[in-house]
């Protein structure tokens, strides 16, 4: 069984992608104009948060000039800034805000993992990307055995549902994703769904605040409840 930090030493020197690697490390060489001063991390970026989460959010790719940037999933761009502030109201995140890896920011009962590790082109990974860093979630899973599982968007939770029927915690009926959406995993946990916190979706008012506010507060019920 990998250790927590074995296994995002492992995930940091993953190579499985071509063009993964390729994209992540031509945006690091070529950078943002208002990231110009800043050293991009550039490579596959690990998970984040307590080893023995209870909670385990699982989100799609970092973005090319937030996780790849900074070295931290989540961290760097505006969907991290709805995350861990949700979070932190919750009372899984020690402070609201999420800017580099070095910013104090610590988690207790959650941890943060993609169905990507490494940034993809116009944030759509292929499905063989997605295969590809399919061990790493199981790995994640087997090291942290979260009871409940957060999916951020339809690829995050086809991902864990996939999982879910591969290790039999799920059958029947494929479960539909939506925001606010509940799976029983036995006895693997529970599943519950969100829009992905995303600008096209935060931008056109698919998803609010107090919506985003409410699954997380869910979530913190239900790991809780089955504590």
């Amino acid at each position: 069984m990998p250790t927590w930090d074995s296994l995002n030493r492992r995930i940091v020197r993953c190579e499985r992608c071509p063009r993964l690697r390729t994209f992540c490390r031509e945006i690091a060489a070529r950078k943002r104009r208002a990231f110009a001063d800043c050293d991009y991390w550039g490579r596959p970026v690990p998970n984040f948060g307590d080893p023995r989460a209870a909670l385990l959010v699982v989100g799609l790719a970092p973005a090319a000039h937030g996780g790849n940037r900074t070295g931290r999933v989540f961290t760097g761009d505006r969907s991290g800034d709805w995350l861990y502030r949700a979070l932190w109201k919750a009372g899984f995140a020690n402070q609201p805000e999420s800017i580099d890896r070095d910013d104090g920011l610590t988690l207790t009962g959650c941890a943060v993992t993609a169905v990507c590790h490494c940034a993809p082109p116009g944030n759509r990974p292929t499905k063989e990307e997605i295969s590809n860093c399919r061990g790493w979630l199981r790995e994640t899973i087997d090291v942290c055995r979260p009871r409940v599982y957060l999916a951020l968007g339809q690829i995050a939770w086809r991902a864990v549902v996939d999982e879910a029927r591969r290790r039999d915690w799920q059958r029947g009926k494929l479960p539909q994703f939506g925001h606010g959406a509940e799976v029983d995993l036995d006895p693997g946990g529970r599943l519950v769904g969100s829009f992905h916190p995303s600008q096209q979706n935060t931008f056109t008012g698919k998803l609010t605040e107090p919506m985003f506010d409410a699954v997380v507060t869910r979530t913190c019920q239900l790991t809780m409840r089955d504590a």
